[in-house]
């Protein structure tokens, strides 16, 4: 695809979030699901089978996400009083729209996370980048009765030419930079949308696969991570949680997610918050800043 022109417009570096706070918690569970016949790049046993053969291993890994994993997650939430945001594939929404349209229900955040997590951007044509948006957005407004506010896309992968495409069908914001600290607005021509940047530190998937750190690991390196900000100059940033219902969904490591929240919930300075909240406090101060 060719290389997208757009403009950028960066909100006051005054920012606050309400209540004059200055970090912003989003918990992120990737509710995710792959093609048929497609299974997750990672798995349990490590060492990949030869020549492309189908693993069932890898699929009865993945597989775990939807029906377990997602569910305790959002379970370990929902006692602590905390929304989610849910990444949500548009086969998550084929496959599984009862317990997705009860997720919503709950106060929960659905966000369109692409048809599949093996239908990544960078792999596909502009009529399937398209098609996979359109496909997304109605699957999941059949289940929930709600058209997503917010995408963020498999691996938090695109571009310019694809942000375009959100914009045009009508999304408030996206997640896929992780250029930045706080959000911006995107200008396309006449479209515009909010980019509001993901932080990347705290995510189980390589925390455990890549290095291979432990579940307590986790938990301690986001305490002290919040206790290094604290030391810094006063700035306004957000914090991602992310958790995959496959990885830390399970029950020897979704524990450490019910740590954090804990943790969370326990400190009235932080925001507690999702991205489609970001986004309308984000709408409020550009309005009052006009």
């Amino acid at each position: 695809m060719a290389k997208e022109a757009f403009e950028i417009q960066h909100l006051s570096p005054d920012l606050t979030w309400p209540d004059d706070r200055r970090i912003a918690v989003v918990f992120n569970l990737a509710y995710e699901m792959w093609s048929p016949g497609v299974t997750s790049g990672v798995g349990p046993m490590g060492n990949v089978l030869r020549d492309g053969l189908f693993d069932p291993n890898a699929d009865s890994y993945g597989q775990y996400n939807a029906t377990h994993g997602i569910p305790r997650l959002v379970d370990i939430l929902e006692r602590r009083g905390i929304a989610a945001t849910l990444m949500t594939s548009g086969r998550v929404a084929e496959t599984h729209p009862a317990q997705l349209r009860q997720f919503s229900a709950r106060g929960h955040e659905i966000v369109a996370h692409g048809m599949a997590q093996d239908m990544v951007f960078p792999t596909l044509t502009a009529e399937e980048a398209r098609h996979s948006i359109r496909r997304s957005t109605s699957l999941i407004e059949g289940a929930t009765g709600h058209r997503p506010k917010g995408w963020i896309s498999p691996r938090v992968t695109s571009g310019p030419d694809i942000q375009r495409m959100f914009a045009e069908e009508g999304y408030a914001w996206h997640g896929d930079v992780i250029d930045a600290d706080l959000p911006y607005l995107q200008r396309f021509g006449e479209a515009e949308i909010l980019a509001i940047p993901m932080s990347v530190e705290f995510n189980d998937l390589p925390h455990a696969m890549r290095f291979g750190r432990t579940p307590g690991q986790f938990v301690e390196m986001f305490r002290e991570s919040l206790d290094g900000i604290r030391r810094q100059p006063p700035e306004t940033i957000i914090l991602d949680i992310f958790a995959h219902g496959h990885c830390y969904g399970r029950p020897a490591a979704a524990w450490a997610i019910d740590e954090i929240a804990a943790l969370c919930k326990a400190d009235p300075s932080l925001w507690l918050t999702t991205r489609s909240q970001i986004a309308a406090h984000c709408a409020q101060a550009r309005k009052h800043a006009a």
